[in-house]
């Protein structure tokens, strides 16, 4: 008997091919269960996919191909058939990390867990640069035009008679095409809620006719101090300022009143030239906010020190001298500006 012959009659025998088949039928199914687990290797660093409305199964999985994330398309479209998902895919924006695996990425489609974008509104910014801030961001949507503020005071649900001041600095996370007015109205909610508490916790006695009075001083004091520290005591000053009914006799409220006729330096001239929000010329509390206020300003301006000072002066170091009489004030002044 030759061998040969005998294993070629041997390997079509109904039984072998019946095997064969099975095992590969086994296959089959291993690489099937495995391949929803198995990480993919995404190239692109940061790699984003926008999926927009009406999109199909197979515009998605084209996309994936194309940015070489999936090696192809049928596979992850049987695993999309197989778990029901299909026609479950949600618009929007996503970030897709390297190593996830294919069940992942569904599991992000499918439940729609878009990509979050950051934006900081930093402390002591104007609404100027807010404004500019949100305008160079290519993920929000743009829907108000330069110079409305009344309009955004509307949107926003602002009762205060000026936009400048109103919204908390913070980073603020949000999905792409969000509206201007959405990150504003966000920015303006959690700065009302800070005041109302800090309002209904303030130190008694305080000179202030509203909330509202409150935060426009903790924007000066904002401006006002170079270490947070010194927050308190600088609150302590403008508190005893306006309880004697003496000007503020602040700077940056002159600063702001000049706008873009400032130029790096104020001049004698500059502290007698009347503006809404000279403090050297008028009595009282600016009409407006002049900077965002941090946690720290506002707090300040709520829970002031109690001090007997009047006065401060910078010392070039990023703090300040206090005084308690106009004689001592105009030493320290001579000592640290006047040397200079």
């Amino acid at each position: 008997m030759q061998l040969i012959p005998y294993l070629k009659t041997l390997s079509n025998h109904p039984l072998i091919v019946k095997r064969k088949f099975f095992i590969l039928w086994v296959l089959v199914i291993i690489w099937a269960l495995a391949y929803p687990l198995v990480p993919m290797h995404v190239s692109e660093k940061n790699a984003t996919l926008e999926i927009n409305s009406g999109s199909s199964l197979n515009q998605i999985t084209s996309q994936l191909v194309e940015m070489k994330i999936l090696n192809d398309s049928f596979r992850f479209k049987a695993l999309a058939f197989f778990t029901g998902n299909q026609t479950k895919l949600k618009k929007g924006y996503y970030k897709i990390p390297d190593n996830i695996t294919p069940l992942g990425l569904l599991g992000i489609l499918v439940d729609g867990k878009e990509m979050l974008f950051p934006i900081t509104l930093v402390e002591g910014s104007t609404f100027k640069e807010v404004r500019e801030l949100i305008k160079n961001n290519a993920n929000i949507k743009k829907t108000i035009t330069d110079g409305d503020e009344k309009t955004i005071l509307q949107s926003i649900g602002a009762t205060e008679p000026y936009v400048e001041g109103l919204f908390y600095p913070d980073t603020y996370y949000f999905y792409k095409n969000t509206t201007d007015i959405e990150i504003m109205t966000n920015a303006y909610n959690v700065m009302t809620s800070k005041m109302a508490f800090l309002w209904e916790n303030r130190t008694e006695d305080l000179p202030y006719e509203s909330p509202y009075e409150a935060l426009i001083v903790a924007s000066i004091i904002e401006k006002e101090m170079g270490v947070k520290y010194e927050a308190p005591e600088i609150a302590g000053v403008f508190v005893n300022r306006l309880k004697a009914n003496m000007r503020l006799q602040s700077d940056p409220t002159v600063i702001y009143g000049m706008q873009d006729s400032f130029k790096g330096n104020i001049r004698k001239k500059d502290l007698r030239a009347d503006t809404s929000h000279n403090t050297y010329t008028r009595k009282g509390i600016p009409p407006s906010p002049i900077a965002l206020p941090s946690l720290v300003a506002l707090e300040a301006a709520l829970n002031p020190a109690t001090t007997g000072y009047y006065y401060f002066v910078a010392k070039g170091n990023r703090m300040h001298e206090f005084s308690k009489t106009l004689k001592e004030h105009n030493r320290a002044v001579n000592q640290y500006q006047r040397s200079k």
